[in-house]
Protein backbone atom coordinates (compact mmCIF):
# COMPACT_ATOMS: atom_id res chain seq x y z
CA UNK A 1 0.00 0.00 0.00
CA UNK A 2 1.68 3.65 -0.93
CA UNK A 3 2.59 5.74 2.17
CA UNK A 4 0.03 8.38 1.48
CA UNK A 5 -2.62 5.90 1.63
CA UNK A 6 -1.87 3.89 4.39
CA UNK A 7 -1.47 7.75 6.52
CA UNK A 8 -4.83 8.38 5.07
CA UNK A 9 -6.14 4.72 6.96
CA UNK A 10 -4.16 5.31 10.26
CA UNK A 11 -5.60 9.16 10.15
CA UNK A 12 -9.19 7.61 9.92
CA UNK A 13 -8.81 5.40 13.33
CA UNK A 14 -7.18 8.45 15.10
CA UNK A 15 -10.04 10.51 14.13
CA UNK A 16 -12.69 7.95 15.17
CA UNK A 17 -10.83 7.58 18.43
CA UNK A 18 -10.11 10.92 19.50
CA UNK A 19 -12.82 12.76 21.58
CA UNK A 20 -12.44 16.33 20.45
CA UNK A 21 -13.59 14.81 16.90
CA UNK A 22 -16.34 12.79 18.14
CA UNK A 23 -17.52 15.92 20.04
CA UNK A 24 -17.49 19.13 17.46
CA UNK A 25 -14.76 18.85 14.78
CA UNK A 26 -10.75 18.78 15.22
CA UNK A 27 -9.35 19.97 18.24
CA UNK A 28 -5.42 20.85 19.44
CA UNK A 29 -4.26 18.03 21.44
CA UNK A 30 -2.95 19.68 24.62
CA UNK A 31 0.89 19.70 24.70
CA UNK A 32 1.06 18.85 20.56
CA UNK A 33 3.46 21.29 18.53
CA UNK A 34 1.22 23.67 16.49
CA UNK A 35 1.96 23.43 12.99
CA UNK A 36 3.13 26.44 11.10
CA UNK A 37 0.24 27.83 9.15
CA UNK A 38 -0.03 27.05 5.39
CA UNK A 39 1.13 30.04 3.51
CA UNK A 40 -1.66 31.91 1.49
CA UNK A 41 -0.91 32.97 -2.16
CA UNK A 42 -3.35 36.23 -3.05
CA UNK A 43 -5.80 35.37 -6.34
CA UNK A 44 -4.50 38.28 -9.55
CA UNK A 45 -6.52 40.72 -10.73
CA UNK A 46 -9.39 38.54 -12.80
CA UNK A 47 -9.02 35.69 -11.59
CA UNK A 48 -11.35 33.22 -10.02
CA UNK A 49 -11.02 30.27 -8.08
CA UNK A 50 -12.13 27.34 -8.75
CA UNK A 51 -11.41 27.84 -12.78
CA UNK A 52 -14.49 27.33 -14.05
CA UNK A 53 -17.47 29.59 -14.55
CA UNK A 54 -19.41 30.59 -11.50
CA UNK A 55 -22.89 29.24 -12.73
CA UNK A 56 -21.46 25.96 -13.59
CA UNK A 57 -22.02 22.62 -11.33
CA UNK A 58 -18.32 23.28 -10.46
CA UNK A 59 -18.75 26.55 -8.56
CA UNK A 60 -21.85 27.96 -7.52
CA UNK A 61 -23.96 26.30 -10.06
CA UNK A 62 -27.28 27.63 -11.89
CA UNK A 63 -29.32 30.76 -11.49
CA UNK A 64 -32.52 29.35 -10.01
CA UNK A 65 -34.51 32.74 -10.37
CA UNK A 66 -34.86 35.84 -9.32
CA UNK A 67 -36.12 36.17 -5.73
CA UNK A 68 -38.84 39.35 -4.87
CA UNK A 69 -39.83 40.12 -1.49
CA UNK A 70 -43.55 39.00 -1.86
CA UNK A 71 -42.38 35.95 -3.76
CA UNK A 72 -42.70 32.63 -1.74
CA UNK A 73 -38.72 31.98 -1.87
CA UNK A 74 -38.00 35.03 -0.20
CA UNK A 75 -38.10 32.74 3.27
CA UNK A 76 -34.49 31.62 1.95
CA UNK A 77 -33.19 34.56 2.39
CA UNK A 78 -32.09 35.44 6.18
CA UNK A 79 -30.65 38.80 7.94
CA UNK A 80 -26.91 39.25 8.85
CA UNK A 81 -26.68 41.43 11.61
CA UNK A 82 -22.97 40.49 12.81
CA UNK A 83 -21.59 43.47 13.81
CA UNK A 84 -18.02 42.44 12.55
CA UNK A 85 -19.13 43.28 8.93
CA UNK A 86 -19.85 46.70 7.65
CA UNK A 87 -22.72 46.52 5.36
CA UNK A 88 -22.82 49.94 2.88
CA UNK A 89 -26.67 49.49 2.33
CA UNK A 90 -26.69 52.36 -0.32
CA UNK A 91 -30.35 51.61 -0.62
CA UNK A 92 -31.04 52.20 2.85
CA UNK A 93 -33.39 49.28 2.63
CA UNK A 94 -31.72 46.43 4.61
CA UNK A 95 -31.26 44.19 1.65
CA UNK A 96 -27.62 44.08 1.62
CA UNK A 97 -27.95 42.07 4.79
CA UNK A 98 -30.42 39.14 3.02
CA UNK A 99 -28.64 36.39 1.69
CA UNK A 100 -29.14 32.33 1.79
CA UNK A 101 -27.69 30.35 5.19
CA UNK A 102 -25.10 29.56 3.32
CA UNK A 103 -23.41 32.52 2.18
CA UNK A 104 -23.88 34.14 5.84
CA UNK A 105 -22.18 30.92 7.34
CA UNK A 106 -19.36 31.69 4.68
CA UNK A 107 -19.57 36.01 5.03
CA UNK A 108 -19.32 35.25 8.75
CA UNK A 109 -16.28 32.88 8.71
CA UNK A 110 -14.66 35.68 6.46
CA UNK A 111 -15.32 38.17 8.84
CA UNK A 112 -13.25 36.17 11.44
CA UNK A 113 -10.56 35.84 8.81
CA UNK A 114 -10.12 39.52 8.48
CA UNK A 115 -9.92 40.62 11.38
CA UNK A 116 -7.25 38.11 11.96
CA UNK A 117 -5.13 38.64 9.04
CA UNK A 118 -5.45 42.58 9.46
CA UNK A 119 -6.27 43.54 13.16
CA UNK A 120 -8.34 46.36 13.39
CA UNK A 121 -9.85 45.94 10.06
CA UNK A 122 -13.79 44.47 9.10
CA UNK A 123 -14.95 43.08 6.26
CA UNK A 124 -17.08 45.22 4.38
CA UNK A 125 -20.23 44.23 2.09
CA UNK A 126 -20.65 47.11 -0.63
CA UNK A 127 -23.13 43.99 -2.37
CA UNK A 128 -25.50 41.40 -1.34
CA UNK A 129 -29.17 40.76 -2.40
CA UNK A 130 -30.80 42.75 -5.49
CA UNK A 131 -34.29 43.46 -5.61
CA UNK A 132 -33.85 46.52 -8.09
CA UNK A 133 -32.36 44.92 -11.16
CA UNK A 134 -29.07 46.35 -11.16
CA UNK A 135 -27.09 43.79 -11.80
CA UNK A 136 -26.87 41.74 -15.32
CA UNK A 137 -29.19 38.99 -16.42
CA UNK A 138 -29.22 36.10 -14.49
CA UNK A 139 -26.80 37.77 -11.30
CA UNK A 140 -26.71 35.53 -8.20
CA UNK A 141 -26.91 38.71 -6.19
CA UNK A 142 -30.52 38.57 -7.45
CA UNK A 143 -30.83 35.19 -4.97
CA UNK A 144 -28.83 36.23 -1.98
CA UNK A 145 -26.52 33.60 -3.49
CA UNK A 146 -23.35 36.79 -3.82
CA UNK A 147 -21.72 39.22 -2.49
CA UNK A 148 -19.92 42.16 -3.21
CA UNK A 149 -16.80 42.55 -0.49
CA UNK A 150 -14.06 45.20 0.42
CA UNK A 151 -12.14 45.95 3.55
CA UNK A 152 -13.53 48.56 5.95
CA UNK A 153 -9.89 50.80 5.10
CA UNK A 154 -10.67 50.50 1.38
CA UNK A 155 -6.88 49.00 0.56
CA UNK A 156 -6.61 47.91 -2.40
CA UNK A 157 -3.67 46.42 -2.00
CA UNK A 158 -5.59 44.15 0.40
CA UNK A 159 -7.86 42.84 -2.10
CA UNK A 160 -6.23 40.09 -3.70
CA UNK A 161 -5.83 38.32 -0.14
CA UNK A 162 -9.19 38.99 0.96
CA UNK A 163 -10.40 36.95 -2.59
CA UNK A 164 -7.73 34.12 -1.12
CA UNK A 165 -9.37 34.41 2.23
CA UNK A 166 -12.77 34.23 0.97
CA UNK A 167 -11.93 30.57 -1.25
CA UNK A 168 -10.80 29.48 2.40
CA UNK A 169 -14.05 30.56 4.01
CA UNK A 170 -15.50 28.48 1.43
CA UNK A 171 -17.49 30.51 -0.86
CA UNK A 172 -18.13 28.11 -4.17
CA UNK A 173 -16.79 30.70 -6.40
CA UNK A 174 -14.59 33.48 -5.83
CA UNK A 175 -13.44 36.12 -8.32
CA UNK A 176 -11.18 39.54 -8.22
CA UNK A 177 -13.47 41.18 -10.61
CA UNK A 178 -12.72 44.54 -10.33
CA UNK A 179 -9.85 46.96 -8.61
CA UNK A 180 -12.78 48.37 -6.39
CA UNK A 181 -14.35 45.01 -4.80
CA UNK A 182 -14.30 40.97 -4.77
CA UNK A 183 -16.92 39.16 -5.73
CA UNK A 184 -18.11 35.91 -3.99
CA UNK A 185 -21.14 33.60 -4.66
CA UNK A 186 -22.18 30.16 -3.16
CA UNK A 187 -24.17 27.45 -4.07
CA UNK A 188 -28.14 27.19 -3.69
CA UNK A 189 -29.90 26.00 -0.97
CA UNK A 190 -31.23 22.85 -1.97
CA UNK A 191 -29.54 22.22 -5.26
CA UNK A 192 -27.16 19.10 -6.38
CA UNK A 193 -24.45 21.95 -6.29
CA UNK A 194 -24.44 22.23 -2.79
CA UNK A 195 -23.58 18.65 -2.28
CA UNK A 196 -20.28 17.57 -3.30
CA UNK A 197 -20.95 13.59 -2.29
CA UNK A 198 -22.87 10.74 -4.10
CA UNK A 199 -26.10 10.15 -3.18
CA UNK A 200 -29.24 8.18 -4.63
CA UNK A 201 -33.17 9.28 -4.58
CA UNK A 202 -34.31 8.55 -0.73
CA UNK A 203 -37.41 6.73 -2.98
CA UNK A 204 -34.66 4.31 -4.69
CA UNK A 205 -35.45 0.66 -3.41
CA UNK A 206 -33.08 -1.20 -1.30
CA UNK A 207 -33.42 -5.11 -0.73
CA UNK A 208 -34.15 -6.32 2.94
CA UNK A 209 -32.91 -9.94 4.02
CA UNK A 210 -36.59 -11.26 3.75
CA UNK A 211 -36.86 -9.98 0.24
CA UNK A 212 -39.37 -7.46 1.29
CA UNK A 213 -37.89 -3.71 -0.67
CA UNK A 214 -37.66 -0.71 1.26
CA UNK A 215 -37.34 2.80 0.49
CA UNK A 216 -33.53 3.96 1.27
CA UNK A 217 -35.32 7.11 3.45
CA UNK A 218 -36.44 4.09 5.58
CA UNK A 219 -33.76 2.01 6.59
CA UNK A 220 -32.31 1.43 10.09
CA UNK A 221 -29.06 0.66 11.15
CA UNK A 222 -28.89 -3.02 11.88
CA UNK A 223 -31.15 -4.00 8.69
CA UNK A 224 -29.71 -6.35 6.55
CA UNK A 225 -29.46 -5.23 2.60
CA UNK A 226 -28.61 -6.90 -0.67
CA UNK A 227 -25.27 -5.98 -1.66
CA UNK A 228 -21.95 -7.93 -3.35
CA UNK A 229 -19.24 -9.26 -1.52
CA UNK A 230 -15.26 -8.89 -2.69
CA UNK A 231 -15.67 -12.11 -4.72
CA UNK A 232 -18.63 -10.25 -6.79
CA UNK A 233 -21.28 -12.76 -5.22
CA UNK A 234 -24.55 -11.33 -3.90
CA UNK A 235 -24.92 -11.31 -0.13
CA UNK A 236 -26.61 -9.78 2.58
CA UNK A 237 -24.96 -6.31 4.15
CA UNK A 238 -25.41 -4.73 7.67
CA UNK A 239 -26.40 -1.11 6.91
CA UNK A 240 -24.18 1.01 9.28
CA UNK A 241 -25.71 4.38 8.42
CA UNK A 242 -26.01 7.56 5.68
CA UNK A 243 -22.93 9.01 4.71
CA UNK A 244 -25.25 12.13 3.93
CA UNK A 245 -28.74 12.53 3.83
CA UNK A 246 -31.05 15.20 2.59
CA UNK A 247 -34.38 14.49 2.66
CA UNK A 248 -35.40 18.05 0.58
CA UNK A 249 -32.55 18.10 -1.51
CA UNK A 250 -33.39 19.35 -4.83
CA UNK A 251 -30.65 17.18 -6.94
CA UNK A 252 -29.64 16.85 -10.22
CA UNK A 253 -28.75 12.96 -10.96
CA UNK A 254 -27.92 10.80 -13.47
CA UNK A 255 -30.43 7.90 -14.92
CA UNK A 256 -28.57 4.82 -16.21
CA UNK A 257 -31.14 2.40 -18.12
CA UNK A 258 -30.58 -0.98 -19.12
CA UNK A 259 -32.40 -3.89 -21.34
CA UNK A 260 -32.06 -7.71 -20.93
CA UNK A 261 -32.73 -7.46 -18.22
CA UNK A 262 -34.36 -3.92 -17.44
CA UNK A 263 -33.41 -1.59 -15.09
CA UNK A 264 -33.31 1.80 -14.24
CA UNK A 265 -30.82 3.37 -11.66
CA UNK A 266 -30.54 6.78 -10.30
CA UNK A 267 -27.64 8.03 -8.20
CA UNK A 268 -25.64 11.33 -8.78
CA UNK A 269 -22.28 11.55 -10.99
CA UNK A 270 -19.73 11.46 -8.29
CA UNK A 271 -21.42 7.83 -7.50
CA UNK A 272 -19.18 4.93 -7.91
CA UNK A 273 -20.91 1.93 -10.12
CA UNK A 274 -19.43 -1.26 -10.88
CA UNK A 275 -19.30 -1.41 -14.64
CA UNK A 276 -17.44 -3.83 -17.69
CA UNK A 277 -16.72 -3.18 -21.63
CA UNK A 278 -18.26 -6.43 -22.30
CA UNK A 279 -20.81 -9.11 -20.84
CA UNK A 280 -18.00 -11.76 -20.65
CA UNK A 281 -15.97 -10.30 -17.78
CA UNK A 282 -16.41 -12.30 -14.26
CA UNK A 283 -18.59 -10.08 -12.01
CA UNK A 284 -15.38 -9.81 -9.56
CA UNK A 285 -13.80 -7.99 -12.14
CA UNK A 286 -16.09 -4.96 -12.49
CA UNK A 287 -14.22 -2.03 -12.31
CA UNK A 288 -15.53 1.06 -10.09
CA UNK A 289 -16.15 4.02 -12.13
CA UNK A 290 -17.94 7.59 -11.66
CA UNK A 291 -21.50 6.59 -12.67
CA UNK A 292 -20.42 10.50 -14.96
CA UNK A 293 -18.22 8.23 -17.16
CA UNK A 294 -21.09 5.58 -17.63
CA UNK A 295 -22.23 5.87 -20.96
CA UNK A 296 -24.63 3.01 -23.73
CA UNK A 297 -22.64 0.04 -24.26
CA UNK A 298 -21.14 -0.26 -20.76
CA UNK A 299 -22.29 -3.36 -18.77
CA UNK A 300 -23.31 -2.82 -15.20
CA UNK A 301 -24.31 -5.51 -12.58
CA UNK A 302 -28.18 -6.14 -12.11
CA UNK A 303 -29.51 -9.00 -10.19
CA UNK A 304 -31.36 -11.24 -11.79
CA UNK A 305 -34.48 -13.76 -11.51
CA UNK A 306 -32.95 -16.45 -9.01
CA UNK A 307 -30.95 -13.40 -7.18
CA UNK A 308 -27.56 -14.10 -8.89
CA UNK A 309 -25.64 -11.39 -10.43
CA UNK A 310 -25.53 -10.79 -14.22
CA UNK A 311 -24.36 -8.10 -16.34
CA UNK A 312 -26.56 -6.04 -18.48
CA UNK A 313 -25.85 -3.43 -21.47
CA UNK A 314 -26.39 0.59 -20.40
CA UNK A 315 -28.90 1.33 -23.47
CA UNK A 316 -29.42 5.27 -22.12
CA UNK A 317 -28.46 8.18 -19.83
CA UNK A 318 -29.66 10.99 -19.03
CA UNK A 319 -30.34 13.36 -16.10
CA UNK A 320 -33.36 14.21 -13.99
CA UNK A 321 -33.93 16.11 -11.15
CA UNK A 322 -35.66 14.50 -8.07
CA UNK A 323 -35.92 15.34 -4.00
CA UNK A 324 -34.11 13.88 -1.52
CA UNK A 325 -30.82 12.50 -1.87
CA UNK A 326 -29.10 9.66 0.08
CA UNK A 327 -26.03 7.83 0.75
CA UNK A 328 -26.08 4.32 2.38
CA UNK A 329 -23.07 2.58 4.16
CA UNK A 330 -23.09 -0.66 4.30
CA UNK A 331 -20.62 -3.06 5.87
CA UNK A 332 -19.26 -4.43 2.38
CA UNK A 333 -19.28 -1.10 1.16
CA UNK A 334 -21.85 -1.93 -1.67
CA UNK A 335 -26.00 -1.85 -2.32
CA UNK A 336 -27.93 -3.02 -4.83
CA UNK A 337 -30.43 -0.48 -5.77
CA UNK A 338 -33.47 -0.52 -7.87
CA UNK A 339 -31.82 -4.00 -8.63
CA UNK A 340 -28.06 -2.78 -9.76
CA UNK A 341 -25.23 -3.46 -8.19
CA UNK A 342 -23.46 0.20 -6.70
CA UNK A 343 -21.06 1.27 -4.70
CA UNK A 344 -21.60 2.83 -1.36
CA UNK A 345 -18.74 5.61 -1.78
CA UNK A 346 -18.20 8.52 -4.04
CA UNK A 347 -16.05 11.19 -5.52
CA UNK A 348 -12.70 8.82 -4.85
CA UNK A 349 -12.88 6.52 -7.83
CA UNK A 350 -11.02 3.83 -5.51
CA UNK A 351 -13.48 1.25 -4.06
CA UNK A 352 -10.80 -0.76 -2.37
CA UNK A 353 -9.15 2.50 -0.57
CA UNK A 354 -12.74 3.85 0.99
CA UNK A 355 -13.42 0.72 2.07
CA UNK A 356 -9.98 0.60 4.08
CA UNK A 357 -10.74 4.64 5.21
CA UNK A 358 -14.21 3.27 6.18
CA UNK A 359 -12.69 0.34 8.45
CA UNK A 360 -12.59 2.37 11.51
CA UNK A 361 -16.26 3.52 11.45
CA UNK A 362 -17.07 -0.19 10.75
CA UNK A 363 -15.38 -0.93 14.23
CA UNK A 364 -16.47 1.92 15.73
CA UNK A 365 -20.16 0.23 14.42
CA UNK A 366 -18.95 -3.23 16.30
CA UNK A 367 -17.97 -2.09 19.45
CA UNK A 368 -20.41 0.63 20.15
CA UNK A 369 -23.85 -0.57 18.18
CA UNK A 370 -25.97 1.17 16.53
CA UNK A 371 -26.24 5.09 16.72
CA UNK A 372 -29.84 6.65 17.34
CA UNK A 373 -31.74 8.86 14.89
CA UNK A 374 -29.38 10.44 12.03
CA UNK A 375 -29.60 14.09 11.64
CA UNK A 376 -29.38 15.23 8.26
CA UNK A 377 -26.57 16.34 6.49
CA UNK A 378 -22.90 14.53 5.55
CA UNK A 379 -21.62 11.86 8.13
CA UNK A 380 -18.73 13.78 10.61
CA UNK A 381 -16.35 11.04 9.82
CA UNK A 382 -17.02 11.37 6.05
CA UNK A 383 -16.76 15.16 5.82
CA UNK A 384 -13.83 15.13 7.85
CA UNK A 385 -12.31 11.77 6.10
CA UNK A 386 -12.68 13.88 2.81
CA UNK A 387 -10.67 16.79 4.12
CA UNK A 388 -7.76 14.30 5.03
CA UNK A 389 -7.56 12.91 1.48
CA UNK A 390 -7.67 16.17 -0.03
CA UNK A 391 -4.73 17.29 2.21
CA UNK A 392 -2.79 13.71 1.07
CA UNK A 393 -4.31 12.51 -2.00
CA UNK A 394 -3.39 13.99 -5.59
CA UNK A 395 -6.15 15.99 -7.04
CA UNK A 396 -6.95 13.81 -9.81
CA UNK A 397 -7.71 11.27 -7.43
CA UNK A 398 -10.95 13.39 -6.91
CA UNK A 399 -14.14 13.46 -9.05
CA UNK A 400 -14.40 17.37 -10.93
CA UNK A 401 -17.41 18.19 -9.13
CA UNK A 402 -15.85 17.16 -5.59
CA UNK A 403 -12.67 19.31 -5.87
CA UNK A 404 -15.14 22.83 -6.71
CA UNK A 405 -13.65 24.52 -4.21
CA UNK A 406 -9.84 23.32 -4.65
CA UNK A 407 -7.53 26.50 -5.18
CA UNK A 408 -7.09 27.16 -8.99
Amino acid sequence: MKPARLLLLLSGCALLLAPAVRGCGPGRVVGSRRRPPRKLIPLAYKQFSPNVPEKTLGASGRYEGKIARNSERFKELTPNYNPDIIFKDEENTGADRLMTQRCKDRLNSLAISVMNQWPGVKLRVTEGWDEDGHHSEESLHYEGRAVDITTSDRDRNKYGMLARLAVEAGFDWVYYESKAHIHCSVKSEHSAAAKTGGCFPGRALATLEDGAQTPLWALRPGQRVLAMDGAGRPTYSDFLAFLDKEPRALTTFHVIETQEPPRRLVLTPTHLLFVAENASAPTAHFRPIFASLVHPGHFVLVVAEGGSLQPAEVVRVWDRRDVGAYAPLTRHGTLVVDGVVASCFALVQEQQLAQLAFWPLRLYHSLVGWPGVQGNGVHWYSGLLYRLGRLLLPPDSFHPLGISQAES
